[in-house]
């Protein structure tokens, strides 16, 4: 799948208040995506996807990224049992942004650290924290 399988908005009026998905992908193909548990709120991980990513977590249920160093699909929870299972998705105004509202399986993490979140550290006077 390429990004042509979405369709380009037609107007900035199509883009921001119509009815069909028609994200923008960057230079490089690829689209911001966030993920949030959808019971807590958490922000669990930040992550990018490529058309491929977001018709097949479209088609699965199940979140499907791109990685930037690998240069492929990556199913969230594949190998580590981790499944990200979909919830609800949302697209921000400017269809750049990508919000997955998902139920995490497995040990309930996201981060391939071990913690929950892969926001597990706070800036304190400069320096990294870990605050689980």
């Amino acid at each position: 799948m390429t990004q042509a399988s979405f369709p380009i908005a037609a107007s900035t009026e199509a883009l921001e208040r119509g009815e069909a998905l028609a994200p923008r992908f960057d230079a490089n193909g690829l689209i911001a995506a966030v993920a949030q548990h959808a019971q807590t709120g958490e922000i669990l991980m930040f992550a990018w996807m490529n058309a491929e990513a977001l018709a097949r977590t479209l088609e699965l249920g199940e979140a499907v990224y791109f990685s930037r160093s690998r240069g492929e699909l990556w199913h969230k929870g594949a190998t580590s049992g981790q499944i990200q299972t979909v919830v609800e998705l949302r697209i921000d105004c400017d269809q750049d942004c990508v919000l997955l509202k998902v139920l995490p399986q497995g040990d309930g993490g996201a981060c391939h650290v071990g913690f929950r979140s892969c926001f597990y550290r706070v800036i304190e006077d400069g320096k990294l924290k870990e605050r689980p």
